[in-house]
């Protein structure tokens, strides 16, 4: 068994080991992988695991050995599906890794928001504070969560539980979800539309899949219905989001703030409107790489892999 990773680095930048997957073949770790590298690095392949190097029906038909591929991420639309399901190649990915990992940044870029931490701390370190004629000062306006309410936009596992840390924190949470499961025993929840999403929440949190269904559901239309003191938070696909849109919303005074981990292109190119854009804190895709998270990731991309030698596979995508 020839087992390759196309792009490790990510994932394992050398905190972690690789020897359980070297226990179940011939490893090969490559840091990174551009789609022109990888049918001579993967010809010999039996088993390929990836993050995010894109694998193509033109690429896959030409890795005649091939028969595995794992996803070592959730998403999983950088690979097709359709010419790997032809082809009888198995594709698996790893679909709770991240949980805890992913509602911790939500709520720290959420509290970023409310509360401009790094602003006032480097002002601190400037002397403003030491200058200051008063025991207090703050450089923005400061927001208190409890009572306000949560709008989670897609409420699978990471939806709920960035829920139950809202609720801890006293605020109210209602959520939209086309696949709507039971409800949470929580006060004053409910289902609603993402019209009534929108013009309800002071917080909109993101965490739906990207689909055609929901690419670009965030643009002006949608961000017209917020109330301008709302704060928008995304950690789940950059593509959700109309980027020029929520900039005009920020830049015109439309909304209050946005914390984004996640943007339409990554990296990003210099002229991304968010990056220039008023009260918009942007993180560099960081809410699934926890060393814990990543532990996880790593351990179940081996455990679908072993599943998958046994005759057994698990968390098939096709």
């Amino acid at each position: 068994m020839r087992i390759v990773i196309l792009d490790g680095h990510v994932v394992n930048p050398g905190d972690l080991s690789w020897d359980a997957l070297r226990v179940l073949g011939d490893l090969e770790v490559f840091d990174r992988s551009s789609e022109s590298e990888v049918v001579n690095r993967a010809r010999a392949a039996d088993a390929l695991l990836t993050v995010r190097t894109p694998l193509s029906a033109h690429t896959l038909k030409q890795l005649e050995r091939l028969r595995y591929v794992g996803a070592m991420f959730t998403g999983y639309d950088e690979i097709d599906l359709k010419a790997a399901r032809d082809l009888k190649i198995v594709v698996t990915n790893v679909p709770t890794y991240g949980t805890a990992s992913v509602a911790q940044l939500a709520f720290a870029l959420l509290l970023e928001l409310c509360h401009h931490v790094a602003l006032h701390s480097a002002a601190t370190h400037a002397g403003e504070w030491s200058r200051s004629s008063d025991f207090s000062f703050w450089k923005t306006p400061l927001v208190e969560l409890q009572g306000k309410t949560m709008g989670i936009v897609g409420f699978g596992q990471i939806g709920r539980h960035v829920g139950e840390i809202a609720i801890a924190m006293g605020m109210h949470v209602i959520a939209a979800d086309a696949a709507r499961k039971e409800a949470p025993n929580w006060p004053s929840f409910h289902w609603c539309d993402l019209d009534e999403l929108m013009s309800a929440s002071d917080v909109v949190s993101l965490h739906c899949p990207l689909l055609p269904q929901t690419r670009g559901i965030i643009n002006f239309a949608s961000l017209s219905k917020m109330k301008p003191d709302a704060f928008l938070i995304n950690t789940s696909r950059g593509p959700l989001v109309v980027e020029q849109d929520l900039a005009d919303a920020l830049n015109n005074d439309r909304l209050a703030g946005a914390a984004v981990d996640v943007l339409s292109s990554e990296p990003p190119f210099l002229d991304n409107p968010l990056l220039h854009a008023k009260n918009c804190i942007v993180t560099p895709h960081i809410a699934w790489a926890t060393k814990e998270a990543r532990t996880r990731l790593v351990d179940t991309a081996v455990a679908n892999l072993k599943a998958f030698l046994d005759g057994h596979p698990v968390n098939v995508v096709t």
